[in-house]
């Protein structure tokens, strides 16, 4: 989704070598001779011992104290530094007096409730018969089986476990075992958290506690403005929360990892980067960067308690029309390991190109980019996991590529102690809840449940998968579920048409006809590929070219 603005996602990783000189090639050690455990080789161990010899990144070098303070002044113009003393305070913060992203307004079915998380909270939404949104605790009271596997009736949520139904309140009012002349329990009722639907996102506030905050309700002012058009997104995705917005924020892995992605992203244009923090307040941090040349920094990156984050750029045209251009990336945490974000790219102008092209292929393309980094991602969430230790202790973060990672990571330990978990550029504070896994049917059965229009599925193929496309995206994308039944209704036709004519081509004797109905069958067999095409564009994972088999 790098095609309007030069936009982020990962965190790039460096090599290191213990030496001055920062373009200078790795000194290798030489070979030690093959001898007993001689006098002179004692020694040559105690001076490893004490630390006159410095092995890091595979080199060895004789480091003196000149050296190692040079070295110290070089690293500190190009590495980030410690957190400053006013970056170190730690702030109240309760991560349930949020307002959390849940999902696209146009994207709610209509027929069925939707089962979401939050972090380790398990919600269901559902629409109401008048159209009015709803959003619970995804378990029945009567013996907490999922409210999101149940059904719609009359408005109502039903779940299927015994039939018991709830209104909109979250009042139980049918319980099909109850005598007649007995009253529904009134703990027969529903935990209910209150949903704002702002700007086309459903967004849901989970405290118990503590009313409502409307002026913590994001609101985007691109997005208001007249003649501003967007295409917008949704992806489920396996690696952490905190792992998605370091990528996200992070401009300088895009002209390597998306490479001819789109018409942006090219190798040759990986080049230091210039960043300006503007402002650190206990909700997030705001600032301008750009390329080292560009002056003023043209683009403004903004991000903000809990999960949200934004790049804004203006452009003012040839007639001098000023023109908002916007990346929204709204990131909700959905379980250890794992995080669903609302992709959002927009403008008052766009690319006349732009308007040849329809939107499932822009969605596929953003499924793609995901994808180009989702093994570095996943392997980053596991690296942290199994380290448990603040990232300053594993990242290099460069000033010239990492500034947005690393005040992220000393925001996080500002608030981190709020929230059920997180890791910060000093601090950490690991999960108390075991990660929820969840174990689908097998066999026949799973198959079958995939295919119902409430799962999203349209057949066996499309289980529930963490790594697939379709279960990451057109699950919860209407238009490209409504796009991909389209295909696979033409492929079934064309198919079909093919398997005619080429038949009757067999019966007719006439030369002429024969030549006709075989050109005909050959085009509906064109026809039979480009919509297998499309199909697998929108299903298909992209795997680089050096990694297919």
């Amino acid at each position: 989704m790098t095609f309007l603005l030069p936009f982020p996602s990962h965190n790039t990783s460096s090599l290191c070598f213990s030496l001055s000189s920062p373009t200078a090639k790795p000194t290798l050690p030489p070979p030690l001779p093959l001898v007993s455990l001689s006098q002179p080789l004692r020694q040559l161990l105690h001076i490893r011992k004490s630390n006159t010899f410095n092995f890091k990144c595979g080199a060895v070098a004789d480091i003196k104290a000149a050296t190692s303070l040079d070295q110290s002044e070089e690293d500190n113009k190009v590495l980030v530094g410690p957190s400053s003393e006013e970056e170190r305070v730690v702030v109240k913060y309760d991560w349930t007096e949020e307002w959390y992203p849940l999902y696209l307004t146009q994207n709610l079915p209509d027929d069925a409730p939707l089962g979401l998380t939050v972090f380790d909270k398990q919600v269901v939404l559902y629409k109401d018969g008048n159209g009015l949104i709803h959003c619970y605790e995804d378990r029945c009271p009567h013996r907490l089986a999922k409210l999101s596997e149940g059904q719609l009736i009359d408005g109502r949520i039903e779940c299927l476990y015994h039939g018991w139904q709830f209104e909109g309140n979250g009042k139980c009012v049918k319980i099909p075992q109850l005598p007649a002349d007995a009253k529904i329990p009134r703990s027969a009722c529903l935990r209910k958290y209150e949903v704002r639907d702002s700007q086309g996102v459903v967004w849901v506030w989970l405290s118990q506690k503590t009313p409502p905050n409307l002026d913590k309700l994001p609101w985007f002012e691109n997005f208001a403005r007249p003649g501003f058009q967007d295409t917008s997104t949704t992806h489920e995705l396996p690696y952490d929360h905190s792992v998605l917005l370091e990528n996200l924020m992070d401009p300088a892995h895009i002209p390597i990892s998306h490479d001819r992605t789109d018409w942006t992203a090219r190798r040759e244009d990986a080049q230091p980067l210039s960043f300006e923090v503007a402002e650190r307040t206990d909700r997030g941090f705001a600032g301008w960067w750009g390329k080292a040349s560009d002056q003023p920094l043209p683009n403004f990156l903004r991000f903000e308690a809990p999960c949200v984050l934004q790049n804004n750029r203006e452009l003012v045209d040839e007639k001098g029309v000023k023109h908002y251009f916007t990346g929204l990336f709204l990131c909700r945490p959905t379980g250890q390991g794992k995080s669903m974000v609302i992709v959002r790219f927009g403008g008052t102008k766009r690319s006349p190109i732009a308007n040849f092209f329809p939107k499932w292929y822009f969605h596929q393309n953003a499924g793609k980019v995901f994808e180009q980094d989702m093994g570095f991602l996943s392997s980053q969430n596991e690296v942290l996991m199994k380290e448990k230790v603040p990232t300053k202790e594993l990242y290099i973060n460069l000033k010239s590529s990492d500034t947005w990672v690393a005040e992220y990571r000393k925001w996080m330990d500002k608030v981190g102690h709020g929230m059920p978990y997180h890791f910060g550029h000093s601090t950490i504070s690991l999960p108390k809840q075991p990660a929820v896994i969840e174990h689908a049917p097998a066999g026949l059965v799973a198959g079958f449940s995939a295919s119902f229009p409430a799962k999203g599925g349209i057949g066996t193929m499309h289980a529930p998968n963490v790594v697939n496309r379709y279960f990451r995206h057109v699950v919860h994308c209407k238009g490209c579920r409504t796009v991909i039944k389209a295909f696979q209704a033409w492929k079934n036709a064309l198919s079909a048409t093919t398997i005619a004519l080429v038949a009757l081509a067999i019966l007719v004797s006439a030369r002429q006809w024969k030549a006709i109905l075989l050109v005909l069958a050959a085009v509906s067999s064109a026809g039979v590929y480009g919509c297998s095409t499309a199909i697998a564009m929108n299903t298909t994972n992209f795997i680089r070219t050096h990694r297919r088999l």
